[in-house]
């Protein structure tokens, strides 16, 4: 990473009611604009209950956010364009990873967009079942196992 604060990023947890503003428009722009997805699909209501997390520039704005329900279920993972590739999505998975460590889940699972299937396996996550598609866009159900 470099070091000037546009470059940096950290890493940290996040309230819906504090920063769902800020994680709401990193999904509505990944998600909905750049993916099609369809808006009632992206919004399922679940997001005051979700753990948060949120990738921010030195600069202090949002780049990258994901989520942990209580169950371990990972989602809405999204990085804007401009940062992919540079360690937010990893950093955001890692720190998730941990959430959950925390909070002595046994497992993490997700649905991984088919494009992101080798990020998700170089993490050490396995596929449970072949491809389906969701909101028109083809995933793959993952899973880590964590004790």
């Amino acid at each position: 990473m470099q070091h000037s604060p546009q470059h940096t990023f950290t890493v940290r947890e996040a309230k819906w009611e504090e920063a769902g503003e800020q994680l709401r428009a990193i999904r509505e722009h990944v998600f909905i604009r750049e993916q099609g997805v369809p808006e009632d699909m992206e919004w399922d209501g679940l997001d005051a209950e979700c753990f948060h997390l949120v990738a921010e520039t030195g600069l202090g704005d949002a780049i990258g956010t994901v989520r942990l329900l209580a169950d371990g279920h990972v989602g809405r993972m999204a990085v804007l364009k401009e940062w992919r590739g540079k360690g937010v999505g990893s950093a955001l998975l890692l720190r998730t990873i941990e959430l959950a460590r925390d909070m002595e889940l046994r497992r993490v699972v997700l649905n991984a967009q088919t494009s992101a299937l080798g990020f998700y396996l170089k993490a050490g996550f396995t596929t449970l079942g072949g491809e389906f598609m969701d909101a028109g866009i083809p995933h793959y159900r993952m899973e880590l196992v964590l004790r």
